[in-house]
């Protein structure tokens, strides 16, 4: 028994039990077209290659008044501080004719946050 569970500790300690969460802050804002709140969709960070946890994609559903509150699954609500290249929902950019939007290599939309977090960060369709 004793040697099962020393090899289940050597396996944990060698393998992890999962990758490690990223440090965290909060992100939320707002996203408009022609002035007025986008609905029904979905924005989405795209970490830039020096970020540390660049296969993450921290994400949130527009809100009614154009709102959001980031969060990277499956670690929680938050962004790992960092450089990003935002992007509307692939369904929502082409709905208002704007699929640029849609494309982390296209979009005209960056974000620098901070390690104290973003609140409030408006984005704006041109």
């Amino acid at each position: 028994m004793v040697a099962r569970l020393t090899l289940l500790a050597v396996l944990i300690g060698a393998f992890g039990c999962g990758e490690e969460k990223p440090k965290l802050v909060p992100v939320s804002g707002k996203v408009t077209f022609k002035n007025q709140p986008l609905t029904a969709g979905s924005v989405f960070f795209h970490p830039d290659a020096a970020n540390g946890h660049t296969k993450d994609v921290p994400s949130s559903l527009l809100q009614l008044d154009g709102a959001f509150t980031m969060k990277t699954f499956p670690f929680g609500e938050g962004v790992a501080p960092g450089k990003y290249k935002v992007t509307l929902a692939p369904e929502l950019a082409n709905r208002i004719g704007k699929p640029a939007y849609a494309d982390s290599s296209k979009t005209p939309w960056t974000v620098d946050v901070p390690d104290a977090g973003l609140p409030d960060k408006l984005f704006e369709v041109k």
